[in-house]
């Protein structure tokens, strides 16, 4: 798999993200995959509040989720079914400005893959929407995805065997957030100005369109569901146990 992050002029709200980006890329090989940052999109799509006060942050952050949990570092949230910091809402490179993410990351992300197959001439291409996350108990900043088009980004293996012809029982393997992952490392995140990453190789299967529900894990089932219902973020009778 091969990686290739896109240095780029700085994107300027409201501008035509397509055009942006053949801009700086002017052709990709069949069966990539285009990580962009959040942050385009949410420019693009014209998400942006100028910044007020603390207070202003946090009833934005309350609207924009569906659960918010007081931390010592920053809010953590469920948004759309994932859990993230202060629910999308970026202050970061962002110019004393507020950037939300746009109301569906998913269309947005098909709608960009669109117009880049068809300026591009290729038929099978993945556009993957990048943002930052926090593993529990680890130091430092990941990434995972927002959205996703053009590729599945969950692999079952359940039912195939392991080395030993084991048949796995649970094993769902997510390519998505993987990805995402391996592109914000080659970004950066900070003045690296790179909000674009080229995926070549990547093993995964291309297919049009993109399904927001794919990578959604029930509740009920998901491993840090004690931890949060403890803490208040999620309801017990939200899930069905």
């Amino acid at each position: 798999m091969k990686l290739t992050a896109v240095h780029t002029d700085i994107f300027k709200a409201r501008e035509h993200l397509p055009a942006f980006i053949l801009r700086h890329i002017p052709s990709v090989p069949e069966k990539s995959i285009l990580a962009v940052a959040s942050k385009l999109l949410a420019l693009w799509k014209g998400e942006i509040l100028p910044y007020e006060s603390p207070a202003q942050k946090e009833a934005l952050i309350r609207r924009e989720s569906s659960s918010a949990l007081k931390t010592p570092l920053a809010w953590l949230t469920i948004k759309d079914g994932m859990i993230m910091t202060n629910a999308g809402i970026d202050e970061s490179n962002a110019d004393g400005k507020l950037l939300l993410l746009p109301k569906d990351c998913y269309a947005a992300a098909e709608e960009l893959r669109r117009a880049l197959c068809a300026r591009w001439g290729v038929k099978d291409l993945g556009v993957l929407v990048t943002d930052s996350m926090i593993l529990p108990l680890r130091a430092g900043v990941t990434a995972a995805a927002v959205a996703y088009a053009g590729f599945k980004g969950v692999k079952d293996l359940r039912g195939t065997p392991d080395i030993f012809g084991k048949k796995l029982e649970v094993t769902l393997v997510n390519a998505a957030d993987s990805l995402a992952s391996a592109a914000a490392l080659c970004m950066g995140e900070g003045k690296e100005q790179s909000p674009l990453c080229v995926i070549e190789n990547a093993p995964v299967e291309f297919r049009p369109g993109a399904n927001a529900d794919e990578i959604k894990y029930p509740a009920e089932n998901d491993l840090y569901t004690p931890l949060f219902q403890a803490a208040g973020l999620i309801k017990k009778g939200d899930c069905n146990d």
